[in-house]
């Protein structure tokens, strides 16, 4: 394409960090964002940035937020700042950021999983149904939360505990009315786990062959879609979720990226069709999914419908740290605003330009 159309990422404020970051999020309605991790003294690190026009000021500090390191964590399922997080106990957390009367300003917490919770995602702040919290762990287990119970709603356990493999990915989806949603969960060994929550069924299973280690719903206030895998071994996937086949399942294309792991993909919240990829080797891309001209073909032997998947087009690259990119938020408010966190205990703040040209 075009070289002068093509997106640029632009670097806006860059911040050295004193903990290694697990998650980057900007905090809703606010031009502020909270990263969180774990500390050299193996506590929950948080520390939260306000955007100015010269730069970042940082607004708290915390290295012993929570008694251990913090894994994963989400607003999604808050109208409010409140951050929902996993630990490496095992244990879910809800904190409000403004209120923070208490210690921490712990609203809500459970102990739910056996161990490290490595996934985590929030629906229903601001769409359809209940609010609720799904979390993936050590154990195996996928499990969802309602904030105004005590108990997991659901919980999904594999078959033998004793040959149990990790969840590291889990994402909601197809949540367009109060009755409808389902949770994807992606699993160490290329396993990906589609679950409809409504009926209590596995509806469809797949595997990647690598370790997924994210996954995401282009948009999950809509109808299934199109969802983006991606793997170990330098490779993702978009799969189209519209057309089911009994036999072949839902339509993929496979992609390389990064020569390294593609730790995560993000959608941009403005146009769905534009995602990014972080990897093992720093590198931030962008890509466009173009659809086919017609997305449901015939199967060759029986001549049931069956789901044709699209192209995935590369419109910019560029490598913007020396560790991977384990986090990544696009800003809801502003197209092409985005904050990231790597393994050089780094935060980045970027802006990706001529968005609106794609």
């Amino acid at each position: 394409m075009n070289s002068t159309d093509a997106p640029h990422m632009i670097e806006y404020a860059a911040k050295s960090l004193d903990f290694t970051p697990h998650e980057t999020k900007w905090i809703p309605g606010s031009a502020r964002i909270v990263c969180c991790g774990i500390s050299p003294g193996s506590k929950g690190a948080l520390r939260v940035y306000e955007l100015e026009r010269d730069g970042t000021k940082e607004l708290s500090n915390d290295l012993s937020f929570r008694p251990q390191g913090i894994k994963c964590a989400t607003f999604g399922a808050s109208r409010d700042q409140h951050l929902a997080m996993g630990d490496y106990a095992g244990t879910l957390s809800i904190c409000d950021l403004e209120r923070r009367d208490g210690e921490d300003g712990e609203i809500f917490s459970v102990g739910a999983h056996q161990g490290l919770i490595n996934a985590i995602d929030g629906t229903g702040g601001m769409t359809c149904g209940a609010p609720e919290v799904a979390t993936g762990g050590k154990d195996g287990c996928v499990k969802i939360w309602d904030p105004r119970v005590d108990h997991a709603v659901v919980t999904l356990n594999p078959d033998k505990t004793s040959s149990a493999r990790d969840c590291w990915a889990v994402a909601f989806g197809n949540s367009f009315n109060n009755e409808d949603r389902s949770i994807l969960a992606g699993f160490d060994n290329g396993d990906i786990k589609l679950y409809d929550l409504r009926t209590n069924t596995i509806r469809w299973e797949d595997n990647c062959k690598n370790g997924v280690t994210s996954l995401q719903f282009d948009r999950s206030d809509i109808e299934m879609n199109k969802i983006v895998v991606t793997t170990l071994e330098s490779k993702f996937r978009v799969y189209d979720m519209r057309t089911q086949h009994s036999q072949e399942g839902f339509a993929f294309t496979s992609q390389r990226a990064h020569r390294s792991t593609v730790w995560l993909s993000k959608h941009l919240p403005q146009n769905r069709d534009i995602f990014m990829t972080g990897g093992g080797n720093g590198g931030f891309n962008i890509y466009k999914y173009r659809y086919p001209t017609n997305r449901v073909g015939k199967h060759r032997e029986d001549g049931t419908p069956i789901g044709v998947a699209g192209s995935v087009e590369l419109l910019n690259s560029r490598v913007i740290s020396t560790q991977p990119i384990v986090s990544f938020d696009w800003s809801p408010d502003r197209e092409g605003l985005c904050c990231l966190s790597s393994l050089d205990q780094s935060l980045k703040v970027f802006i990706v330009t001529k968005l609106d040209k794609h």
